[in-house]
C-alpha cells in the first residue's frame, strides 16, 4: 500500500466548527482492533528505525517470547515486502481488512486460506493489485506462522497491559468528532458520493502511520488528538482521489513522467516513507492537497509550507503545487469534480513543469531551483 500519513501530534482540544449550519451528514464510529494491532506490531518487531522512537521498549519486551526463527523471519519479510508490496504492516492491514481481523485469531484464519477469506472482498476494491496478490499469497504461510507464534507468546495479554482505558478513549473521541462534517466537504471538493459513516480504529502500535483500509475505515494511534483525527479522516477517506486506471489519471501520469523533478523525487527519496511509484506519489499528493483545504476549513489545518517541509523529508512538492492551484481557483468555495479539474489542467498545459514548480515554490516558500531535496 503506497499511502502513508505521518503526522506530528498536536495536543489540545478544539471548538466545534462554527460554520456548520446544517445537521452533519457524517456519522462517526470509533472502535479498536487486536488484529490490526498485531499486524502493526510487525513494524517494531522488524527492527526498522522508523518505529524505534515509539516502540523500542515494547519490541524488546515481546521479541524474546518468540521462537528465534520467527524473530529472524520478520525483518526478512519486511525487507522483501518493501521491494514489491510496500510497507508490510500498513499494506497487510489494507489487503486483509475485508476479512474479520478484529482479533489475532481472525488474522491467523484469514492467512490460513487467503483465496477464500481475503481475495473475494479484496478483488472488488481499489486495493486489488495482481502483483501485490502474488506476493501476499506466496508470503502467507510465513506470515501465518508469525501470527501463530505471536498468539502463542501471549500478544493479546501483552497488548491489554499497554492499551489502558482504550474503550473509554474511543467513546469520548466518538462524541468529540460528532460536529465535524468531513464527508460533506469531501463530496463538495471531489464531486464524488460517499457513504455517511467513517470508522476510526484506534491502535496501540501503528505510529507513525495513519492507514486507510477497505471501506470508509482508517487506523490511527489511540493517543492522537482530535485535530489529528479530523485531519486523518479528511485525508484517508479520499484514497484514491480519482480512478487510477482512468483516462485522466493516465494522462496526468504521462505529464508527470516528463517533469524534470517529480520522477526524481519518486526514485531518489528514502523508501521508508513509501510512495515509490509515480502513481502512488500522485495519488498521495493530490489527496494531501485536498485534505489541506478541508483542514483549513475546519480550523485544524497546519501552515502548508511548514507541513510539507517537515513531512517525509519534504518530498510532497506535487501536493504543494496542486494545493496552490486549487487555492487560486477558490476550490474550497466552489467545489466541483476533481477529476474534471485535473483533465482541464492537463489539456491546457497548466501542469507544465515551469508552472507546476512556480506554484509549488510559492506555497513552500523556497526557490524553484531548491524545491527538493531540502538542504
Amino acid at each position: 500500500m503506497d499511502r502513508r500519513l505521518f503526522l506530528a501530534a498536536t495536543l489540545g482540544t478544539l471548538a466545534a466548527p462554527a460554520f456548520a449550519q446544517n445537521a452533519p451528514y457524517t456519522r462517526w464510529k470509533v472502535t479498536t482492533s487486536e488484529g490490526h494491532d498485531a499486524i502493526a506490531f510487525l513494524g517494531p518487531l522488524s527492527g526498522e528505525p522508523l518505529y524505534q522512537d515509539y516502540y523500542a521498549a515494547d519490541a524488546a519486551a515481546f521479541a524474546p517470547k518468540l521462537p528465534e526463527p520467527i524473530r529472524a523471519d520478520i525483518p526478512r519479510l519486511w525487507k522483501e515486502a518493501g521491494e514489491s508490496f510496500g510497507l508490510l504492516g500498513p499494506g497487510l492491514s489494507s489487503k486483509i481488512s475485508g476479512a474479520d481481523v478484529s482479533t489475532i485469531d481472525g488474522v491467523i484464519a484469514a492467512l490460513a486460506d487467503p483465496e477464500a477469506r481475503i481475495r473475494p472482498t479484496l478483488q472488488k476494491t481499489p486495493y486489488w493489485d495482481e502483483g501485490d496478490w502474488r506476493w501476499l499469497t506466496a508470503a502467507a504461510p510465513r506470515l501465518h506462522a508469525v501470527f501463530i507464534a505471536m498468539r502463542d507468546a501471549g500478544f493479546a495479554a501483552f497488548r491489554t497491559e499497554r492499551i489502558g482505558e482504550l474503550t473509554a478513549r474511543a467513546a469520548q473521541l466518538q462524541r468529540d468528532l460528532a460536529p465535524y462534517d468531513v464527508i460533506r466537504l469531501q463530496q463538495k471538493l471531489t464531486g464524488r458520493v460517499f457513504e455517511p459513516q467513517i470508522e476510526v480504529v484506534l491502535l496501540q502500535f501503528c505510529k507513525p502511520h495513519g492507514i486507510k483500509v477497505q471501506g470508509q475505515t482508517f487506523l490511527q494511534a489511540a493517543d492522537w488528538s482530535l485535530s489529528i483525527t479530523v485531519r486523518n479522516a479528511a485525508h484517508e477517506m479520499l484514497h484514491p482521489p480519482i480512478p487510477m486506471d482512468g483516462a485522466v489519471a493516465k494522462a496526468m501520469l504521462a505529464v508527470l513522467a516528463k517533469d524534470p523533478l517529480i520522477p526524481r523525487i519518486v526514485r531518489e527519496h528514502d523508501p521508508k516513507w513509501g510512495y515509490t511509484s509515480l502513481d502512488g506519489y500522485f495519488n498521495e499528493d493530490l489527496v494531501q492537497a485536498l485534505d489541506q483545504l478541508i483542514g483549513e476549513a475546519f480550523g485544524v489545518g497546519r501552515n502548508p509550507a511548514d507541513r510539507w517541509r517537515l513531512s517525509d523529508d519534504g518530498i510532497h512538492v506535487l501536493a504543494a503545487a496542486f494545493y496552490g492551484m486549487l487555492r487560486q481557483d477558490k476550490w474550497i468555495e466552489t467545489g466541483g469534480n476533481i477529476e474534471a479539474w485535473l483533465g482541464d489542467a492537463v489539456r491546457t498545459g497548466r501542469l507544465s513543469h515551469s508552472m507546476l514548480h512556480a506554484t509549488a515554490a510559492r506555497v513552500l516558500e523556497r526557490p524553484m531551483e531548491k524545491l527538493w531535496p531540502l538542504t
